[in-house]
């Protein structure tokens, strides 16, 4: 069933260097994820980038 929602399963994560951590942003794919978190640790910065996937029931 179509409901019009979009599912979102692809979280994108920084922890920061005192150990803070955030969610980035929510995507459709691993692939776009994976892109997204890449690039972003590809600036240079001491973050720590990683995703991970949402599961059904979970409320991130």
């Amino acid at each position: 069933m179509n409901d019009g929602t979009v599912t979102l399963p692809w979280l994108v994560f920084r922890q920061d260097d005192n150990g803070n951590r955030y969610r980035v942003g929510r995507y459709a794919t691993e692939a776009e994820a994976q892109r997204i978190a890449a690039s972003l640790d590809g600036r240079g910065h001491k973050q720590l980038y990683w995703v991970e996937e949402l599961r059904r029931g979970d409320a991130s």
